[in-house]
C-alpha cells in the first residue's frame, strides 16, 4: 500500500492532517545533519558487527543472499538489562489525556534537541508483503543501538529492488508514512519503565528508554495494524495457515493467542505432512473484509529460543539473537546459550526460510477463527455457532501472562487475566475490533472456535491433543454434542477431557469463568463510556450463566 511521503507545496498548511505538532516534530528530526542513513543490509549488518555490545558468534547465517548478507554473516548477539520483555503500561496514545499530551510533547522537543549532536542512523523498510497493503517506514536509532536497527530490517522487509518495485505499483490511500523516533538510553523520573507515545492515525511514535527489541518491531506493527484498521482490514495478532486436503479441498484457519499460548506451535505444525500446509505468518497478518483474503505484515519471526537448544535445527535460521547467554564448544567456537538459561524471554530474529512453506498472501477466504484460551473451565475444543458470542470470546479472551511480558509487581503468570483479541496492541477503540470480527465471523463460511491449549480441570492438555481436535475439523470428522443448556456452544468429545455437568462444582466453575468476562465488560464500560461494547454482548455472556 503505498503512502504519503510527500507534498506539493500547496499542501504545506495548517489544515493538512498528516501535518499535526508530534509527527511534524519527530519527522523533522530525520532530516538532521547527525542523522546517517543505512541504505541496505550489508551496511546494517557491519555496523551492528563492529558494535561494542554485540557479541558475534562462530554460527553462520544461512540464505544470506536472499537476505542481503555478507556471505560470511555470523549470528550476532545483543542483550539488554533487566527488561527482558514488552512494557504496555508505558504505552501513550495522543488524544486520550491532554494535560500528559502537553508534557509529552514538551519532552519529545527536549529529547531531540539534546541528541542533535548525538550521531543517529536511520532506515527504511517495508510492513506489509503484498501490493494491496505495503507501507513505507522509517526509523532512527543512536549510535550504540545498530543491533536494533539490523534487526529491525531483518524483521520487516528491507528496501530491497523487488519491494521498491511492489510498492511502486501497490494500492495508494492517504496514509502518511511510518516514523518512529528512538532513545533506549534515556531515563526520566516520571517514566521509569520508558513511555512508548503513539499519534496512531498520523503513523508516528516516539520509544524513550525502552531497549527491549519487542518495543520497536511491535511498536510498528501497532501503527501497521492501525493503518489497516482503518482501511477495511481486520487486524491481527496471531497465526494464520492453509491446509490442502487430499480431496484437494482447501481449509484456511487463523488462531489467536499471545506469546507463549501455542499459537506458533499449532500455525507452524506439519500435522506429520498428513496435508500440504502452507504458513501466512504466525504472528501479524490483516484479514480483508471484503473478500476474506490475508496478507503477512512481516517476513521474519520474532521467536522464543526457549525451546531450541544447540542443536536443534532451528537454530540455523537465527540471525539476531536477544536476552540469551554464549559459551564455547569443545571446538573453542562461541555458541548459544538458550532454553532460558540466562533469563526468561530468549529471543530470536528467525529468518522466513526456517519455513519452507512460507506464503505472503492467501486469496482463498478464511474458514475458521481460534480463539487460544488457558481457562480450565474449557475443554480441548468448543465450537461457538453465533457471531455476537463468537465475536464476544474474542474480546474476553482469558489467558495467562508470559515472560514475554513485564509483568506487574506481584501479577502472577498463574492468573487468568483477559486480553481482548490477544492484541494489548490495539491503537483505536476495543469496539471497533469487536464490529469487525463480528462482521468476519458472521460470514455462513466463518467458523469460531475456543481452543484450550492449557489445563481442563486440573489436567494438562497435551500438544497432540490440540493437533487432533484441529485435524478433525480440517478433515469434516468433528462431531460437537452441546456444552450443557448453554446457548450457542457445543464441544468436540475427546477422551480424558470430557466435563461433567452433573458435577456442580465443575458448573460452578464455568458460571465463575463466564462471569469474569461478564465483569470485564461491565468495568471496560465503566471506564470507556463513550465507546462502550454493545449490550448485545453483555447479553450474549449472561445467557451461559443463566444456563448453568
Amino acid at each position: 500500500m503505498a503512502t504519503i511521503e510527500s507534498f506539493n507545496r500547496s499542501e504545506l498548511k495548517k489544515s493538512n492532517p498528516l501535518l499535526t505538532k508530534f509527527r511534524t516534530t519527530v519527522e523533522t528530526a530525520f532530516y538532521g545533519k547527525n542523522m546517517q542513513e543505512v541504505t541496505d543490509m550489508t551496511e546494517a549488518y557491519q555496523l551492528a558487527l563492529n558494535a561494542a555490545g554485540v557479541v558475534v558468534t562462530d554460527l553462520p547465517v544461512l540464505h544470506t543472499k536472499e537476505l542481503g548478507l555478507p556471505d560470511d554473516a555470523k549470528v550476532l548477539v545483543e542483550n539488554g538489562g533487566r527488561i527482558i520483555g514488552r512494557t504496555a503500561r508505558a504505552k501513550r496514545i495522543i488524544g486520550e489525556n491532554k494535560e500528559e499530551d502537553e508534557i509529552l510533547e514538551g519532552i519529545i522537543m527536549d529529547v531531540i534537541y539534546k541528541n542533535r549532536l548525538r550521531h543517529y542512523y536511520k532506515t527504511t523498510g517495508y510492513v506489509g508483503l503484498d501490493k494491496d497493503f505495503i507501507i513505507k517506514a522509517h526509523i532512527a536509532f543512536p549510535e550504540g543501538n545498530e543491533n536494533n536497527l539490523y534487526s529491525w530490517l531483518l524483521n520487516f522487509q528491507w528496501n530491497s529492488p523487488d519491494y521498491q518495485e511492489m510498492y511502486a505499483h501497490s494500492k495508494l490511500y492517504n496514509e502518511g508514512d511510518i516514523y518512529i523516533y528512538t532513545d533506549p538510553e534515556w531515563r526520566h523520573p516520571d517514566y521509569p519503565l520508558g513511555v512508548a507515545i503513539f499519534e496512531p492515525d498520523k503513523n508516528v511514535a516516539c520509544i524513550l528508554g525502552m531497549q527491549y527489541f519487542g518495543e520497536f518491531k511491535k511498536g510498528t506493527l501497532t501503527l501497521a495494524w492501525g493503518t489497516g484498521h482503518r482501511n477495511g482490514f481486520v487486524a491481527c495478532h496471531g497465526g494464520q495457515k492453509h491446509f490442502r486436503l487430499p480431496d484437494g479441498g482447501s481449509y484456511v484457519a487463523s488462531f489467536f493467542g499471545l506469546s507463549g499460548s501455542g499459537k506458533s506451535t499449532l500455525t507452524h505444525s506439519k500435522h506429520d505432512n498428513k496435508y500440504e500446509v502452507k504458513v501466512l505468518h504466525d504472528d501479524a497478518f490483516l484479514i480483508d473484509l471484503k473478500d476474506g483474503s490475508s496478507i503477512a505484515l512481516e517476513p521474519s519471526y520474532f521467536d522464543k529460543t526457549q525451546d531450541y537448544p544447540a542443536d536443534h535445527p532451528e537454530q540455523n535460521y537465527f540471525v539476531t539473537v536477544q536476552n540469551v547467554g554464549v559459551t564455547k564448544d569443545n571446538d573453542g567456537k562461541i555458541v548459544l546459550v538458550t532454553e532460558d538459561i540466562r533469563n526468561g524471554n530468549g529471543r530470536t530474529v528467525k529468518s522466513r526460510y526456517s519455513t519452507p512453506n512460507r506464503v505472503d498472501k492467501f486469496e482463498e477466504p478464511i474458514n475458521a477463527v481460534y480463539w487460544i484460551m488457558k481457562d480450565d473451565a474449557l475443554p480441548p475444543l468448543v465450537k461457538v455457532d453465533d457471531a455476537v458470542l463468537a465475536a464476544t470470546f474474542g474480546t474476553t479472551l482469558a489467558t495467562k501472562r508470559t515472560t514475554a511480558e513485564t509483568l506487574k509487581k506481584g501479577e502472577s503468570t498463574d492468573k487468568l487475566v483477559i486480553e481482548p483479541f490477544a492484541n494489548p496492541f490495539r491503537v483505536y477503540p476495543l469496539v471497533e475490533d469487536y464490529d469487525g470480527f463480528k462482521e468476519l465471523l458472521a460470514h455462513e463460511e466463518v467458523e469460531c472456535y475456543i481452543i484450550n491449549t492449557g489445563f481442563f480441570m486440573g489436567k494438562k492438555i497435551p500438544k497432540e491433543v490440540s493437533l487432533g481436535v484441529i485435524e478433525s475439523v480440517v478433515e469434516g470428522k468433528a462431531s460437537f454434542v452441546p456444552f450443557g443448556d448453554a446457548p450457542h456452544l457445543s464441544y468436540l468429545p475427546v477422551e480424558g477431557f470430557n466435563p461433567d455437568f452433573e458435577d456442580k462444582d465443575y458448573t460452578k466453575l464455568v458460571r465463575r469463568r463466564m462471569q469474569l468476562r461478564e465483569d470485564f465488560l461491565e468495568e471496560f464500560n465503566a471506564v470507556h463510556p463513550s465507546v462502550p461494547l454493545p449490550d448485545e454482548s453483555i447479553q450474549a455472556l449472561q445467557n451461559i450463566i443463566d444456563a448453568f
